[in-house]
């Protein structure tokens, strides 16, 4: 069990929601709590814990009852805490055991009070300041516990002027809405947006993407139309990697590493998240959660040369996160997902840098294309920021704007991680790309090159996914379909990821011959285009294209037909004109130019189709 000790002049929470599916039950009186003078313990429960919960549990107590006679301290605070440990028990075993440690604190002669289990809460705390406010704790079936000090993080903005604020302080100007969400969620602590349900998830049911009921939660599916606009972000996603100027390797691996082997665990460990884990035999395996593992499990087999910096090692990654149930969201918050994982290995910490900015300028570059921006939050130490502030300077430059720092301890394997986050539909930060430049890993995992004087030497990593992942970066496109509506344009996809870019509709069906004719003309361009045959009237028809998203209706008739034009209504710019199938390929083929293109996965004609 992991415990962070905090020694509090007051404290306070109150219920916001369930976390679990089923969360344990709880009074009205237990929704809210204050108190003063007590000693907080927030405790996380591990998977190794459940082999004897009895024992864990009563040398917890015990840790908890020695700190507090230290303190003076005779009131004291259950607070389960998952986000302390990767590995965390079964919801039930954790329950369990954090009412043994209840019960063995009141054995003690202790004021108890245990906050409900399996909840989203939201929690205030003053904690006094003094060298044993803060303690974290490790306790075992055995007794045995660590004690170190808490991690401390807090926040400053940065200005392009190179000024720092605290956010408190912080006066935002027009146009800084966006940052302002970014700060008062992150900094500031204040509660997220919503309350309703989100328009895109409208649009992703439209398209085929949904949850896998058969699977465990947060676990997506994808129909024929949402199948090709996956694939055609990843493929995507490996175009940009290929364009940033230097080799890049493309390898492929497997998806669980043994948590034996020391530089998986320590990774692991440092990595902070959810893990999955699986069992084989004796061995205890963790489910990817990107391509780090497998990529330095195989480029530290690889013989390196100073020369052959820097180069890039690419794989579309399967990864697995097991987000809380509560804080899942179709495309955004999965357990499932798909990085487009690139690691640029460097020769110092200097050429990192120069390289880090390029995909700094990169990724601002993409989100530009949707007609959005982002907000960031920089993760960082004081000394790398003290002492690297030109980078810093130069990394606000692209960014034209303030962003928010996060300074942190010194124990992360990296010295700089970026959190790019779009402000959704519900005015909330939603992080989308990330690049990080990593000085341990290296080490970590034995990877090493000969330099020019024949030294051996440790590369620095460059951690980046320049879109995201698959899953967020549609996520991405359909909230930008949200704003779009709400200011009174048609929702769209970008052409290029747009199933069915152009649909051929014959008046009646003695017009189908021209009809073929065109929609050959078409597909022989390689334009993802179908022919509505089906024995509709012309409204309907073209009132289901519309709903269908599809930019380009083709309508021919006897006139059409005897001029060899089309008719054509464009429904981004809800107009209808006469033309030719040539300037209709030209038109498309300009505004695709530079993506990549995959024929469209279902019959030509929609009477042939099922209804999906």
């Amino acid at each position: 069990m992991r415990i962070l000790l905090i020694h509090a002049d007051r404290f306070s929470y109150q219920v916001k929601g369930e976390a679990l599916r089923r969360p344990e039950p709880v009074s009205e009186e237990r929704k809210t709590y204050s108190t003063e003078e007590t000693l907080v313990a927030f405790c996380a429960v591990e998977e190794q814990d459940e082999e004897n919960l009895k024992a864990v549990a009563e040398n917890a107590a015990k840790t908890i009852v020695e700190t507090a006679g230290k303190l003076g301290v005779k009131h004291v605070t259950l607070y389960p805490y998952a986000h302390l440990s990767p590995n965390l028990s079964s919801p039930e075993a954790g329950l369990e055991a954090l009412k043994l440690v209840e019960e063995n604190l009141k054995a003690e002669g202790l004021e108890v009070w245990r906050a409900p289990f399996g909840w989203y809460k939201a929690f205030e705390i003053k904690c006094k300041g003094h060298p044993l406010s803060e303690l974290s704790k490790t306790v075992t079936a055995k007794g045995e516990a660590a004690e170190a000090e808490a991690p401390q993080v807090y926040y400053r903005i940065l200005t392009p002027d190179m000024k720092l604020y605290l956010p408190e302080e912080y006066e935002f100007k027009p146009g800084e809405e966006e940052f302002r969400s970014l700060v008062e969620k992150e900094a500031l602590k204040k509660g997220l947006k919503g309350g309703r349900e989100p328009k895109f998830l409208a649009y992703c049911k439209k398209f085929g993407v949904e949850w896998e009921a058969f699977s465990d939660l947060g676990h997506m599916r994808y129909g024929p139309e949402a199948t090709l606009i996956f694939d055609l972000i990843s493929d995507y996603a490996g175009q940009l990697v290929d364009g940033l100027g230097i080799p890049v390797y493309r390898v492929r691996g497997t998806n669980m590493f043994d948590l034996a082997v020391p530089a998986v665990r320590q990774h692991a460990e440092l990595f902070g998240g959810r893990l999955y884990l699986v069992r084989s035999g004796s061995r205890r395996l963790v489910m990817r959660y990107a391509a780090c593992h497998q990529q330095f499990a195989m480029v530290k087999d690889w013989v390196i040369s100073y020369s052959n910096l820097p180069f890039g090692v690419y794989e579309l990654a399967d990864s697995y996160r097991l987000e809380q149930e509560g804080e899942l969201l179709l495309c955004f918050r999965v357990r499932k997902l798909h990085m487009p994982d690139l690691h640029v290995f460097c020769r110092n910490l200097e050429e990192a840098e120069e390289f880090a900015l390029k995909i700094h300028r990169k990724i601002f570059e993409e989100i530009g294309k949707l007609g959005r921006t982002y907000v960031s939050l920089y993760n960082t130490t004081e000394d790398f920021f003290e002492n690297h502030k030109e980078f810093f300077r130069r990394l606000l430059e692209v960014e034209g704007k303030p962003v928010l720092l996060c300074f942190v301890p010194k124990r992360y394997y990296w010295v700089i991680n970026i959190e790019y986050n779009i402000i959704d539909e519900l005015g909330r930060p939603c992080e989308i790309a990330t690049f990080q430049i990593d000085v341990g890993n290296a080490e970590r995992f034995g990877i090493t090159y000969t330099d020019r004087d024949g030294s051996r030497k440790h590369p620095i990593i460059i951690h980046t996914a320049l879109i995201g992942t698959v899953e967020r970066y549609l996520y991405a496109l359909l909230d930008t379909a949200v704003k779009a509506e709400r200011e009174g344009k048609p929702p769209s996809l970008p052409l290029w990821v747009t199933p069915i870019q152009a649909r051929v509709i014959p008046v009646s069906s003695r017009h189908l011959d021209y009809a073929w004719k065109v929609y050959r003309q078409l597909a022989e361009a390689g334009i993802r285009v179908d022919i509505d045959d089906r024995d509709e009237s012309l409204p309907k028809k073209v009132r289901n294209a519309e709903t269908a998203w599809i930019p380009y209706i083709v309508v021919v008739g006897d006139r059409e037909a005897e001029k060899g034009t089309i008719t054509l209504r464009v429904r981004e710019l809800r107009e209808q004109k006469e033309t030719d199938v040539s300037r209709l390929i030209e038109e498309i083929k300009s505004k695709v130019e530079g993506y990549p293109y995959r024929p469209l996965p279902l019959p030509p004609q929609t009477s042939k189709r099922p209804h999906f």
